[in-house]
């Protein structure tokens, strides 16, 4: 067995790596960049090596500075986590030259998968189903829509070396290939240094389903289960669970062994993932297709690792050391059910735009993940950052993996409300809300899942999850609760004329354009007349309120506004305003306060690169045309014109780094 290894990756996947290499008794090195210097895997590691500046491209994507951090720790092993130099075979094939093991697949698995296109080929000549597409060289954007048109729409346009969500468009028409061609390879090649794409048929309603692999260097092969992948928005994948709530046993074991199959004809080893595009409009299930094979773990394997209690990270690194799989297929079982969330540093409020920042507040539900596969209670936090740290710019936006378990699939979704309500973050954008609001949805808990989930449940974008009127009662009692804790603590300051009055009890608290009478009493609270049967206790500064309600709790966080409290519980965002009963009736007669009009400004909705500015000066523009392109996190967001109008002034050049909210053009 390896005595130290090195981990070419940063953030939760670092520290996650390190945390079973600890237990394995392996000593670990970790390599960081200059945004990295004090994150918290560069702490945790035994061993750290400074490799470059912030970029990936100056520092985890340069192969000889890792192989050189190796050298001079005498690291034996590289695990390369996910992303990055992953699936790199140039990679594997240097660390190879210098006697360093790679702890991942063969150079010819990875080469043989790794391909987007290539991968496609090998899986037609293995008869496994394919879906229909075009996987030659493209020459431009007339040539990918004359493949289109034969194809038949819609389509999808695909990197062949993209990963993550990264280089994919959707095409319903020839203006969406012609608008979209040259933007996925532009992302293809700056993320992954491969320009080529290729198309090919998008399977109507379908559900992303993926088998999870494992095998050993003696040729030993197994599958562990499947996981449902279908909810995804912009083809990067937000909750995650397995087993499926589709799949069934006869299902599960034909796209288990056809995978064990296709992965020994590439003679693979090691954690992998086989990629399957299943199309929900079959109740069968018969009708599922190759879409790719990552030769790496994957972000979601937590969920595998819960349903099944293996650690794939160990096991990657004994089959990397050599070792044989003591497990066989008929050890396999499936053990309950996990969900995983991904936390995303975007603001599901304003489009799911990206957001970077400081992390002002982070506190997480239970303590951070130490190697029980199902966490404290069946919660499990997998992250890689600490308060007071940032998200930054230069890498992916994820912060965190919130993953439950429960006996039951809704067992483990209401573990995930419950803990989603106590994860506090502050500083930034995040998704919370959003993923809390799908957990939620009678959709999901009905399982009839497919990847347009997202987009068909909120096509108008997301406004906070439904509330019903018990949770509307409990915040106008807890709100009334935490302006009478105020009222005392003011009252009891040095200089006030006494402090022998009573803190009002009477309170008028307006949620979501409602207004309730709430009235404490010395044991009770009264909301509109009726005592609300509740416990809780509030110290004026608290941040999250947690709630008895009989036999079940409700978490709130809470910051305090200028008139009341912004309350956060369930999914949704409440603006709760709470006035005495004898000031209350005065509110009416407050100046309304109108916001400006800011429909003539292009505003950049978030931190990015200008990489494209589609107008100039003087020019028409209709609603709804592209007027600038801006990366960000990797990722390019078109922006578009809200109505037609004339340019009247641009105040920025393409290249430019733009603030948030910094205006690019005026029109008239």
């Amino acid at each position: 067995m390896f005595k130290k290894i090195l981990i070419a990756n940063r953030g939760e996947i670092a520290c996650r790596v390190i945390k079973t290499a600890r237990r394995m008794g392996i000593a670990t090195v970790a390599v960081y960049s200059d945004a990295d210097a004090r994150a918290p895997f560069v702490q945790m590691a035994d061993e750290a090596v400074h490799i470059g500046a912030s970029p990936a491209s100056e520092s985890y994507l340069i192969a000889d500075k890792i192989i050189a951090a190796c050298k001079a720790t005498g690291a034996e092993a590289v695990h390369p986590g996910y992303g990055f130099l992953s699936e790199r075979t140039s990679f594997a094939e240097a660390l190879a030259k210098e006697n360093i093991a790679f702890i991942g697949p063969p150079v010819n698995a990875i080469a043989a998968m790794g391909d987007k296109i290539e991968s496609k080929k090998l899986a037609k000549e293995a008869g496994v189903n394919v879906v229909p597409g075009f996987v030659g060289e493209i020459r431009d954007t007339e040539h990918a829509v004359e493949i289109s048109n034969e194809i038949g729409y819609p389509v999808m346009m695909k990197a062949s070396a993209g990963g993550g969500g990264k280089g994919m468009r959707l095409a319903y028409d020839e203006k969406d290939v012609r608008e979209g061609f040259e933007a996925t390879k532009r992302e293809g090649l700056n993320s992954f240094g491969d320009d080529r794409v290729f198309i090919e048929k998008f399977i109507l309603n379908p559900r992303h389903i993926e088998i999870q692999i494992l095998g050993d260097q003696h040729g030993n092969v197994l599958y562990l289960n499947e996981r449902e992948c279908s909810i995804q928005r912009r083809h990067q994948k937000v909750v995650e669970e397995a087993p499926s709530p589709f799949v069934t046993e006869k299902m599960r074991k034909a796209m288990g062994e056809q995978c064990v199959a296709l992965s020994k004809a590439v003679g693979y080893y090691s954690a992998g993932t086989v990629e399957l595009i299943v199309s929900g409009a079959d109740p069968t299930g018969e009708s599922f297709y190759f879409l790719e094979m990552n030769t790496r773990l994957q972000v979601e394997h937590p969920v595998t690792e819960a349903i099944t209690g293996i650690d794939l990270v160990e096991q990657m690194i004994r089959v990397a050391a050599g070792e044989k799989l003591e497990l066989t297929q008929d050890d396999v079982k499936i053990d309950g059910w996990a969900i995983e969330n991904r936390v995303y540093a975007e603001d599901p409020y304003r489009g799911f735009l990206p957001s970077t920042g400081r992390l002002v507040r982070y506190s997480t539900p239970v303590p951070a993940w130490k190697g029980d596969e199902r966490g404290v209670d069946g919660v499990r936090v997998d992250a890689g950052v600490e308060e007071g740290g940032e998200v930054s710019i230069f890498y992916d936006p994820m912060i965190a993996k919130l993953v439950t378990w429960g006996k039951t699939r809704d067992e483990a979704a209401d573990l995930q409300i419950a803990a989603l309500d106590r994860f506090e973050l502050e500083g930034l954008g995040h998704n919370i809300d959003f993923v809390s609001a799908i957990m939620q949805h009678p959709r999901f808990r009905s399982g009839e899942l497919t990847t347009g989930f997202i987009a068909e449940e909120y096509p108008e974008g997301f406004h906070g999850a439904d509330t019903d009127e018990d949770i509307v009662r409990t915040l106008a009692a807890i709100a009334g609760f935490m302006a009478s804790a105020e009222a005392d603590r003011a009252r009891r300051t040095d200089g006030q004329l006494g402090d022998r009055l009573d803190p009002p009890a009477k309170w008028q608290v307006t949620v979501g354009g409602a207004a309730h009478k709430v009235k404490l009493g010395h044991k009770h609270i009264k909301v509109d007349g009726e005592k609300v049967d509740i416990a809780l206790e509030y110290t004026p500064g608290d941040k999250l309120v947690v709630a008895e309600i009989g036999d079940s709790e409700l978490a709130v966080k809470v910051a305090k506004t200028r008139t009341g409290w912004r309350m956060t519980t369930r999914g949704r965002i409440h603006d709760v305003r709470v006035l005495p009963w004898h000031v209350a009736p005065l509110a009416s007669h407050m100046i309304e306060k109108i916001p400006p009009d800011l429909s003539k400004f292009l505003i950049c909705p978030m931190p990015g690169l200008l990489v494209a500015l589609h107008v100039g000066e003087g020019d028409a523009v209709e609603a709804g045309q592209p007027l600038a392109t801006v990366e960000a996190m990797k990722m390019e967001n078109i922006l578009r014109a809200e109505k037609s109008g004339t340019v009247k002034t641009v105040n920025a050049a393409q290249g430019d780094s733009l603030a948030v909210d910094a205006v690019i053009l005026e029109m008239e």
